[in-house]
């Protein structure tokens, strides 16, 4: 599983850089705050959601410490999406929320 630290995400972002970001939390932990763009699939729907992801695109994947989206990736990987974990999750992220 490849990982980017919340820093090098931030860094990304702030370059242009156009990130399909997967926030894995419960829609409520969502609500508090997000990174900008990142789209909220709940680890629960992760399965249900396949067909809504692209396989051609890069993930990366945000929780709020890091556990629930390494399972995550994990899952996807084995369905042949290309995934990277952003390790430390919503804790570790200084930039921008909405």
């Amino acid at each position: 599983m490849k990982h980017l630290s919340a820093k090098e995400v931030q860094q990304k972002l702030e370059n242009g850089e156009q990130l399909n970001i997967i926030d894995v939390r419960e829609t409520e932990e969502v609500a508090a705050g997000k990174i900008p763009s990142a789209v909220n699939i709940p680890l629960g729907l992760v399965e249900f959601r396949l067909q809504d992801l692209d396989k051609i695109k890069e993930y990366i994947l945000v929780c709020r410490s890091g556990g629930r989206s390494s399972k995550a990736a994990v899952f996807l990987e084995s369905h042949g999406f290309d995934v990277t974990n952003m390790d430390g999750g919503m804790l570790a992220w200084e930039g921008k929320t909405e």
